[in-house]
């Protein structure tokens, strides 16, 4: 059935689901990937489809920004739809010295600031951590590619513009790759579903060095990462 979110019905949608936040990258995806494409979504103009890549089905949707966006909608796929599998594919803003623009970071953990796990009631702190059937998967197929991925910790942050100016610098002196804003959630989902999810990332700009993509760039520009997440769906 529908939800409020989404307009799909069941069976409308594929197994595995690719969830890049912008949902003109899911159509850039479905447009240049994907064969026998058909639209299932267009609430909140958040664009999924599902289609055919090198004899798969496979479905593609846009996830919005931030924890509360990601959380909804991957929580529908994987409760309403029945998903097993959600490759997130998105941007992140580097922080270490050896992390460059356009590099591309496999999201091992993600560590947050944000209170998404408090409703689990859990007795301690909760390490939200990616599926390794994926992230394994996900490692051969970047290499495969002639790709060397970085693979570790990475930052699921609820605030963008933060008051706290050095927040960044203590991320990075714990070793974290990077900051983006949604893959705790989605790991957290997963887990939550005993479901697979797996968060695949490319730099679009650093925390410590001028270097930026600009939002072309962005939208269209990370064909590495998403023929990674192409080749591990099932």
């Amino acid at each position: 059935m529908p939800t409020p979110h989404n307009a799909a019905q069941r069976g409308d949608i594929a197994k595995t689901v690719l969830l890049p936040g912008d949902p003109l990258r899911a159509k850039f995806i479905a447009d240049n990937y994907l064969t026998e494409v058909r639209c299932f979504n267009m609430v909140r103009n958040m664009l999924g489809f599902t289609g055919i890549y090198q004899g798969k089905r496979i479905s593609v949707m846009g996830g919005g920004m931030g924890i509360p966006s990601v959380a909804i909608y991957s929580y529908e796929l994987f409760h309403a739809y029945d998903v097993d599998n959600i490759i997130r594919i998105g941007s992140a803003g580097g922080l270490q010295k050896d992390v460059n623009l356009k590099d591309v970071v496999i999201a091992m953990g993600a560590c947050t600031d944000s209170n998404y796990a408090y409703q689990y009631e859990l007795p301690g702190l909760f390490a939200p951590i990616a599926d390794f059937g994926l992230l394994e998967k996900a490692v051969k197929a970047a290499r495969e590619l002639g790709i060397e991925p970085k693979v570790g910790n990475v930052v699921s942050s609820d605030i963008f513009y933060n008051q706290f100016t050095d927040v960044n610098k203590k991320w990075a002196s714990m070793g974290a790759l990077c900051v983006e804003m949604e893959a705790a959630a989605l790991y957290m989902n997963a887990i939550a579903a005993h479901k697979h999810a797996l968060a695949i990332l490319t730099i679009s700009d650093h925390l410590f060095k001028a270097e930026k993509l600009s939002a072309e760039e962005r939208q269209v520009g990370f064909r590495q990462m998403m023929e990674i997440a192409l080749r591990i769906a099932e």
